[in-house]
């Protein structure tokens, strides 16, 4: 088979792109996994063949899938199983389309493009794009995809054969899993080492060392101590939910070094807080300090960032421990990335002092939050020997560490002033 010749998974996604196919997909009833017999069988009575149906079909149940994380965007592509879990989210991928437009290119080399997700946002800023696409199937949904932008266009080549110039902007999103055998859910194995991304890290910083603004999305296990000098990496979450790890060079730079880019959806439109590093951040809790009334335990994407010390900065509070994330603070404060509880009790973390503590008082429910320590919270709580009963009170356990001790903080969920 020569190089641009279409496996047959890319002809018929190719089929599946305009004309009777796509009228067909685009006409189907929501997908309805009980319906799914009755409506193959009402499909090849109309004529037509299996291939179709079966692709069609596999369509709408990834369109289903991806309404939850593409919104009302899903309904209108096309998506590989691979391809929708590593998908932007469209809000995140309009930030990335700004930061590249803010950066003053006009074109953008979208490497590793996937499904066009991000090419779409980056087209719809203004941009022009160029969507780079290895794999043939992939390829066909991405210049389905973005089949509405006349300054996008989708060719077939490996990264390192792309001609970035020294004007062009450039946006790398690297495969991470493995390709070959999927799981029963059509899911391939997630890989987490920059040593596995595909195209490589070392193909991705050679892009930035040529193109004017660069950025890569990448894992948010991403490690700061690999952020090359004079880069920038903002760990961004949305509703809760770590997404990625952008990392960006050249003129895409706004403050070299870390930060972290808290989201939340909203009818109107997402709304954005990025937290960044303090000068001169307070210490941790020493060995015996006493923990003061409040606790706060800041978004998951400040965690990422290694950034809890900009919380206690901000609410003249101090991270229990080095690492563990949460700040205990004298009072609370509306921090929009951050959930606040009462502290009731601090007991050393053992399961027979905290069992009797929790009984005496009623407890027979508990939710286990954890973060520092080795302890194992299905052992912990079966260790508990907690009586649940329907008139059981329940409680939060915080099992961490308070200035070096393994502790286990009895608290309570409250809300801030801004909760009315």
């Amino acid at each position: 088979m020569s190089p641009d010749a279409l496996t047959p998974a890319a002809e018929l996604m190719r089929r599946l792109r305009d004309g009777p196919a796509r009228t067909l997909l685009d006409t189907l009833p929501p997908y309805d996994p009980d319906e799914v017999l009755r409506l193959t069988s009402r499909l090849r009575a109309e004529g037509h063949d299996t291939e179709l149906v079966a692709a069609v079909l596999t369509q709408s149940r990834l369109r289903t899938r991806a309404a939850a994380r593409l919104g009302p965007l899903a309904r209108g592509l096309l998506l590989t199983a691979d391809g929708l879990e590593q998908a932007t989210r469209p809000a995140v991928a309009a930030r990335h389309a700004a930061r590249l437009r803010a950066a003053g290119v006009a074109h953008v080399w979208d490497l590793g493009a996937g499904l066009g997700l991000d090419a779409v946002a980056l087209a719809d800023a203004g941009l022009a794009v160029t969507a780079v696409e290895r794999d043939p199937e992939v390829a066909e949904a991405a210049a389905a995809n973005l089949s509405a932008f006349p300054r996008a266009r989708v060719v077939r080549a490996d990264v390192a054969d792309v001609p970035v110039g020294p004007e062009d902007g450039a946006w790398l999103d690297p495969a991470r899993r493995t390709p070959g055998v999927a799981d029963s859910t059509g899911r391939t194995r997630r890989l987490f080492r920059l040593d596995d991304l595909s195209p490589s890290w070392q193909d991705v910083q050679a892009v930035a060392a040529t193109a004017a603004a660069t950025g890569a999305k990448l894992s948010p296990g991403f490690s700061a101590s690999d952020l090359p000098p004079g880069a920038e990496a903002e760990w961004v979450s949305i509703d809760g939910d770590v997404v990625e790890c952008a990392v960006w060079w050249g003129r895409a730079v706004r403050a070299p070094g870390v930060s972290a880019v808290v989201g939340t959806s909203a009818p109107d439109g997402s709304s954005w807080v990025t937290v960044a590093p303090v000068d001169d951040p307070p210490p941790p809790l020493a060995a015996g300090a006493a923990v003061m009334p409040w606790l706060a335990e800041p978004d998951r994407a400040v965690l990422a960032a290694g950034l809890p010390a900009s919380l206690a900065a901000l609410v003249s509070g101090q991270e229990l421990d080095p690492g563990v994330g949460y700040v205990a603070a004298p009072e609370v404060l509306d921090v929009p990335w951050a959930r606040w509880y009462a502290v009731e009790e601090v007991l050393p973390l053992h399961a027979r002092t905290v069992g009797a503590w929790l009984r005496a008082r009623g407890v027979g429910r508990v939710t286990l939050k954890k973060r520092g320590v080795p302890t194992r919270p299905d052992r912990f709580r079966a260790d508990l020997r907690l009586r649940a009963g329907r008139s059981a009170a329940e409680a939060t356990i915080v099992l961490t560490r308070v200035g070096g001790t393994p502790s286990a903080l009895v608290v309570r969920p409250v809300g801030t002033p801004g909760d009315g």
